[in-house]
């Protein structure tokens, strides 16, 4: 079965790539210039998003090196620590949804720390795949394309964090 599923893997793609042209050319659809539009109109998002993610990264840099991050885990790790959830994780759970490449880079340091095979280790990468970068999200994508009011894409998001939080814990606790 496994030798099945790496061959499929293999050839999905170069299949893909010729079959979709394919059909394309069959339907008299003018691929080329289909293609160039795109490319184009990928271009010229972009460019649009790169005030928004500029944005975006210079605040999680200044919520990291202001040691904000680090206040925050000391205040609420006595607190989690009682009700079993490992101060440890807190700075990736507070990391992962603002910021997928700083939340991989604190997931990193915790498994160097910890192991891969821990507890620890094996928590904050169940959470590391099973939650999103909620704000930037909102900010690079629902800004790029002009959404101005988003609150409930806030609250939907942050909710959905949480419950990955909570889930990954349980799951975690369950299975290791």
């Amino acid at each position: 079965m496994y030798e099945v599923i790496n061959q499929i893997s293999r050839w999905a793609i170069p299949v893909m790539l010729l079959v979709i042209p394919l059909i394309a050319f069959i339907k008299k659809v003018p691929v080329f210039e289909t293609f160039v539009e795109g490319a184009e109109a990928g271009f010229s998002t972009a460019i649009k998003t790169i005030p928004f993610l500029t944005a975006m990264l210079v605040a999680v840099s200044i919520f990291r090196a202001s040691g904000a991050m680090e206040l925050l885990a000391s205040w609420l790790g006595p607190v989690l620590s009682v009700i079993g959830i490992p101060a440890d994780i807190l700075p990736h759970a507070v990391m992962r949804p603002l910021s997928g490449g700083a939340a991989l880079g604190i997931a990193t340091e915790i498994i160097k720390t910890h192991g891969p095979d821990s507890f620890i280790g094996r928590l904050v990468s169940t959470m590391q795949g099973s939650s999103d970068t909620t704000f930037y999200v909102l900010t690079l994508y629902f800004g790029s394309v002009g959404i101005r009011k988003y609150r409930y894409a806030v609250a939907s998001g942050l909710a959905a964090d949480f419950t990955t939080l909570i889930a990954s814990i349980l799951i975690c606790n369950v299975m290791f």
